[in-house]
Order: structure tokens, then sequence, then C-alpha cells
């Protein structure tokens, strides 16, 4: 630490958060995020707050997104690189959905070793796809009210329709199970080799993601040495 109380160069805490669709990983990263009181930088958030805040990065990510087209990497890495400097990010951050892929990730080594930094930490939240196809494909909302449902841990009352409205439940077409599947042949591939990249610097921790919320939650914390709130 210096003598002001702030993290030298290179003591903040960099954890990234990895998880495919439906593992639970937004979910933990807030978790992580407020029991190490460091901020939660996902990179959909950014996008967003970026654009509606007008700043350069933000109207450059603009360009692309209403295009349909991928952001450019320097563009998102851009936006990581600003929060991180940002005084809120003092002691560090968790990074959620970013680097996606290994070149992304080579980006952001190089991003941080030019400031004395380096990721501390990734956490690797596994789950078996059908599950995670059956955890995206089991989610129902109701038309009228949003009210969302799902069929293992939070079903309605009577099957198919609203508890508030009595309608009949609507899926998501992206919660439909045929398009889980195509959305994670797309999107583990590049995740596994994200893993397999940092894996060979030794800072990956595998969390097994197909239990309970509480017990991921417990699993992850421990490795910081922080408690959970049940214990």
């Amino acid at each position: 630490m210096t003598d002001a109380g702030q993290p030298a160069s290179g003591d903040r805490l960099i954890v990234i958060l990895v998880g495919a669709v439906a593992s639970g990983k937004g979910t933990q990263a807030g978790i992580l995020s407020q029991a190490l009181e460091v901020p939660h930088l996902a990179s959909g958030n950014l996008f967003r707050a970026a654009m509606e805040a007008g700043t350069t990065l933000g109207n450059e990510a603009r360009r692309y997104i209403e295009r349909g087209d991928l952001v450019p990497d320097e563009i998102t890495i851009g936006m990581f690189m600003a929060e991180l400097a940002s005084p809120a990010a003092v002691r560090g951050a968790i990074l959620d959905g970013f680097p996606r892929t290994v070149a992304q990730a080579r980006a952001l080594n190089e991003s941080l070793a030019a400031q004395g930094e380096r990721v501390s930490r990734v956490i690797f939240i596994d789950v078996p796809n059908e599950e995670l196809v059956s955890r995206a494909s089991g989610r129902w909302i109701c038309p009228t009210c949003g009210t969302p449902y799902h069929l293992i841990s939070e079903p309605p009352r009577v099957p198919g329709h609203c508890d508030v409205e009595g309608d009949e439940l609507m899926q998501r077409d992206d919660d439909r199970p045929e398009v889980v599947r195509a959305r994670l042949e797309h999107q583990v591939p590049p995740m596994l080799e994200v893993i397999d990249h940092y894996e060979r610097q030794g800072v990956v921790d595998r969390v097994d993601g197909n239990r309970p919320i509480d017990d991921v939650s417990a699993d992850i914390l421990e490795r910081f040495g922080v408690a959970s709130a049940g214990n």
C-alpha cells in the first residue's frame, strides 16, 4: 500500500469471471463485487453507459452496434481501461463478459502490463452444456405484467399461466432450447480458449457451477479468503 492508503501499482485485484449463458456468472459477479468492495464491470453495461453519456468511445461503439456489427476490440478494451482508471476501481474490479477471445485477452494483458499490472485471477464457473440448456429453456414470462418464472426453480402455481394475471406464459426466442444450443456452440469454444490462455499463466480457478447459488458463492468467496453471508 502507498502512504496515502491506496493500493500501489500491481496490488489491485483484477478478476475475470468466465461462464457460459445461464451459468450464473452475472449473479456471482455481483456477489463477489459486493464482498470484495470493487466494481462489477459488465461489457453490456459499459456500452450502454458510454453511449448514454455520449463519450468518444461510446459514440464510436454506437456506430458499430447500430449497424449490427461487433464492436472492435480496441474500443471495448478502451472502455474497460477507462473504468479501471476511475477512482471507484482503485482497489480493483470484477470483469464480466470480457475478454471473450484470446485476442482480447492478449490485448488486455498488454494494456495492464503497460501500467505494471496483470490479471490477478480468473474464476471459471463450469456448468455442463445440457444443464445450461435446461436452465435457460426453463425460463418463461408473463406477456402482460412481465413476471418471470422458471419451470424448475420458480414454477407458476397453475402450469403455463401467470400467478398474477392468469395469462398464458410465453418464452423469449433466445430461451428456446434450439436457440440456446446454437448460442453455446458459438460461445463455448472461444471461451475455453480464453480459459486455456489464462491457465498457462496459472491464474485460473475452476468452480463447479452445477450447484445451488449459495454453494457456488461460498466456494468462490473462500478462494478470496472471504466468508459467505451464511457462515
